[in-house]
């Protein structure tokens, strides 16, 4: 008879391990949510990356609710994935954080894996959650519950009213060009506010109303608009008075926006070519918790004014980074664009550099990236909470 290929003592050992397996409370899992604007798709990975469960879940409170619970009964959450916290996961991102949750920003899914793996929700949040545990995904995202969300909420308002008056405008003029001679006569020389006041001011002429009958259910119409000039002169006042609505809403957003920036950034607004436009998008850039940012390196790659290397063999270059936020990109170009105007130091600058054969589109990227040091020193010493 062969021997028992475990002694006494070896299958001892292995019941023990078998009695007592590892408690859901000791288990490290990590999550992983897609999501969506209706509902959010939740998986859990364990520390080596495979697949525990997934679900899916309402996007509301009770929903949110449900998605962090889901996620703790599979044991201790180490971090959890999420797409796209800022849009349709910003609410539950808030959620998480006020459950203590660390949550890690997550980019869209490697495409290659995309077209070899293909795409389904529940894949996409296994993908969420194996970024997150393997360190490939490490953002930290905006926590949008303080002023520099407010600040945001009104610059979206602010710059669609910006873009319906200038198209409106646009519109105006190109009325003003193809209408009746006499009308072009009269608001010739005519520009900016002067124009829009007196094409408010126009009043169309119309034909005597058709009788009303007395069984009518509504009430009489006015008059038919008598010709082509008439037509014209009605649109062009309806367009001047919609520029000035627009007018109005635009001077109480700027309101609004002088009393929130004015005491959460005084360091940043001291800079030279910093405004409220420039402050509030570069504040809205960083979001309420600037921390998240490890240093003034990561904040110029938010703005996408970092150089990105490109060297081969003897040549040693960088290339223009296209990445990071256009908008804050726009501001800090706004305030390369007063300085070469106001600052001596910044032509003098522009000198020297040119002498050593830089162009000028060259010039300003590095102009891009000194300024975005200062303005990261600036937003760190504005929020860094100050003590006695």
């Amino acid at each position: 008879m062969l021997p028992h290929p475990f002694s006494n003592n070896e299958k001892d050992n292995m019941t023990i391990v078998a009695d007592h397996p590892r408690t859901v409370q000791q288990l490290e899992v990590t999550g992983g949510v897609d999501t969506h604007a209706d509902f959010h798709v939740a998986a859990v990975i364990d520390p080596l990356g495979r697949r525990l469960a997934h679900e899916t879940f309402p996007t509301t409170p009770s929903g949110y609710r449900a998605l962090i619970g889901w996620l703790q009964s599979h044991g201790h959450v180490i971090h959890v994935g999420v797409e796209g916290t800022g849009a349709y996961g910003a609410g539950l991102a808030r959620a998480m954080h006020v459950a203590e949750l660390t949550v890690v920003e997550v980019d869209r899914p490697d495409r290659k894996a995309r077209r070899d793996q293909g795409k389904t929700d529940p894949l996409d949040a296994y993908a969420a959650a194996r970024a997150a545990a393997s360190g490939r995904a490490t953002g930290t995202p905006k926590t949008r519950t303080g002023d520099v969300e407010s600040v945001r909420t009104l610059r979206v308002a602010r710059t669609g009213a910006i873009r319906a008056r200038a198209k409106a405008l646009t519109q105006l003029k190109a009325l003003i060009v193809t209408g009746p001679e006499e009308l072009r006569t009269h608001l010739a020389g005519l520009d900016g506010a002067q124009l829009i006041a007196t094409c408010a001011r126009l009043r169309p002429g119309r034909n005597e109303p058709a009788p009303v009958s007395p069984h009518a259910k509504r009430p009489p119409r006015p008059g038919r608009l008598a010709d082509p000039t008439a037509a014209t002169k009605r649109a062009l006042a309806s367009i001047a008075t919609r520029i000035g609505h627009l007018d109005d809403e635009l001077a109480g957003l700027d309101n609004d926006l002088h009393t929130l920036i004015t005491p959460i950034a005084p360091t940043l607004l001291a800079l030279q070519g910093v405004g409220l436009d420039v402050a509030g998008q570069l504040l809205a850039t960083v979001g309420d918790n600037p921390g998240r940012l490890r240093d003034e390196s990561t904040f110029a790659h938010l703005c996408g004014v970092a150089p990105i290397p490109a060297s081969s063999g003897k040549t040693t270059r960088h290339r223009l980074n296209r990445g990071g936020d256009r908008a804050a990109n726009a501001a800090l170009y706004r305030i390369v664009i007063c300085r070469l105007r106001h600052d001596q130091r910044t032509r003098d600058y522009v000198e020297r550099r040119t002498q050593q054969g830089r162009s000028k589109a060259e010039i300003i990227r590095c102009l891009k990236r000194y300024i975005a040091r200062e303005v990261f020193t600036a937003i760190t010493t504005d929020f860094t909470p100050t003590t006695t």
